[in-house]
Formats: structure tokens, C-alpha cells, sequence
């Protein structure tokens, strides 16, 4: 089974809110107030229209495989992947508690959180309940 690298954030003040909120296992995602549209890396402007009126939404940490790769030669091997959020962005995350034979492209992942090197909780995707 693949693990990930668990490497310790270095939180900016402006994403303070979403470290605090994954210690307490909620996974946040930066909403334009103005557009409307989710994005993802947290920002304090709308890569999409540029607004500073973003604000913290919490998300349902569901959504989809969009692509994958296998890291297979690194010391303890671990899946990386792009996941389509139900809310609209896409993130790169580990893909955890799977056997790399089990993932495709298109399955349907859920946000679970785990400790970084440090004191932080790192939000990364496992499969769905039913997806294998």
C-alpha cells in the first residue's frame, strides 16, 4: 500500500484559517464573493477575477481522480494525483490508503487528514467508500 511524504507545512499568515480548521479534521477551500468561483490554492485574490473578496468556505473534501502517478522509485513509494474538487478546482494531493493496482483516472476520492513531520494535519484523498 502507498503512503505519502509527510513533509511539514510552513504556514503563511493568510492561510493560518486553513491549517487551524484541518487540525479540527474540516478541510477549507478560498470562495470569491464576487464571481462566485471556488479556487484552489488559497489566495487572497480571485485568480479569476482578480476580486479581493474571497472568503473561507468549507468544502465536502469530495471529488475525483483527475490524473496519477505511481512513485514507485522513491524510498517508500506513494501515489501522486491531481483531484477535481466537487466544489470546481483542482488540487495536487497523495492518494493514501489505496493499492496502485485499485486507482484510475475518474474515481471518486474523499479528503482524510494525516500528521505532518511536525504538528500540522495535511489533507490528502483516499478512495470513496465503493469506489475500488
Amino acid at each position: 500500500m502507498a503512503d505519502f511524504i509527510n513533509p511539514e507545512p510552513t504556514p503563511a499568515p493568510d492561510t493560518m484559517p486553513f491549517w487551524e480548521a484541518a487540525r479540527e479534521g474540516r478541510f477549507l477551500i478560498k470562495t470569491c464573493t464576487s464571481c462566485g468561483r471556488a479556487h484552489w490554492y488559497p489566495r487572497p485574490l480571485c485568480p479569476f477575477c482578480f476580486s479581493a473578496e474571497t472568503e473561507w468556505v468549507e468544502a465536502s473534501g469530495k471529488g475525483e481522480i483527475y490524473s496519477y502517478s505511481y512513485m514507485r522509485r522513491a524510498a517508500a513509494p506513494y501515489i501522486i494525483a491531481y483531484i477535481t474538487l466537487e466544489e470546481g478546482p483542482t488540487m495536487m494531493t497523495n492518494i493514501v490508503d489505496a493499492d496502485i493496482a485499485d486507482i484510475q483516472t475518474g474515481q471518486k476520492v474523499e479528503v482524510v487528514f494525516r500528521k505532518s513531520d511536525g504538528d500540522w494535519l495535511v489533507p490528502l484523498f483516499r478512495p470513496a467508500a465503493g469506489a475500488i
